[in-house]
């Protein structure tokens, strides 16, 4: 079916070369502050993937992120920050690309091209009807994507999407597509820039609700998050002092011994 894609539309702006470098920074910036209204028009539509997302979660399934370039990058990024955030393990969320581990530095040729290697890639982690597969893909039409949730769905494997194409082959492809339309890029067709800016916040807020809908969130505060570093140290020690009301010594004391914020709350009680 023959779609229009926008973000390989003709950017409004021309002449770039001859923008100043204030110039070319406030257009940018214009163009990125229409990001954040074209995903709350995509709002239901996140709220349905989410919704699958956490109910595959809670019943003992995994999340798998699969994109190309840009876009597999994100899901990467996404998902090595929820173990440290969310003190998840590293196997509960899984970012893939195209191309291996390789390609998260340094672009692979082709490898998006090929609509077996997704499923194979899946394959590799023992995916199963218990999970949940994201295809992120600004285009709508990256083979490796496209032909990895084809495989999902034959497998019985639940599927979202984000993309930025309306009527794209991946958002017909997905049960659960998230379409965020952010038009014409600065530079012509550079998907990176408020297509990538997108996808980003999607993320951001399908891993964030999922993980507070598991509990892994107390008030507002990140009680799982692994203390890997004196920052991360000195913020679950004002954490515990703001919730027992207790000296910077003395959170201090309990978080060197049960070596977790939740632990320290769960069994204060009994110090």
């Amino acid at each position: 079916m023959d779609f229009t894609k926008t973000t390989e539309q003709d950017s409004k702006y021309n002449h770039l070369e001859k923008m100043s470098v204030s110039e070319l920074l406030q257009n940018i910036n214009n163009e990125d502050k229409t990001v954040a209204y074209a995903v709350e028009n995509a709002l239901p539509q996140i709220e349905s993937l989410t919704n699958e997302v956490v109910n595959k979660l809670k019943n003992g399934g995994r999340l798998f992120y699969i994109g190309a370039g840009t876009s597999g990058r994100l899901g990467i990024l996404d998902a090595s920050e929820c173990p440290p955030t969310f003190g998840v393990p590293h196997e509960l969320v899984i970012g893939l690309i195209a191309g291996g581990d390789s390609a998260i530095r340094k672009a692979v040729e082709f490898a998006e091209d090929s609509e077996r290697h997704g499923w194979k890639d899946l394959q590799k982690e023992n995916i199963t009807d218990k999970d949940f597969v994201i295809g992120i893909a600004a285009s709508g039409t990256t083979p490796y994507v496209i032909g990895a949730l084809k495989k999902c769905h034959e497998n019985n494997i639940s599927t979202g999407c984000i993309t930025c194409n309306a009527g794209s082959p991946l958002a017909n492809t997905a049960q659960y597509p998230v379409v965020v339309v952010v038009g014409a890029e600065f530079v012509t067709g550079s998907s990176r820039m408020k297509a990538g800016t997108a996808q980003k916040l999607v993320l951001n807020m399908v891993s964030t609700a999922a993980m507070v809908q598991l509990g892994k969130v107390k008030g507002n505060k990140m009680i799982d998050m692994q203390l890997s570093n004196n920052k991360l140290v000195d913020r679950g020690v004002r954490m515990i002092m703001s919730e027992l009301r207790i000296s910077e010594n003395e959170a201090q004391r309990l978080l060197e011994k049960y070596k977790n914020v939740r632990n320290v709350i769960n069994n204060f009680k009994n110090e």
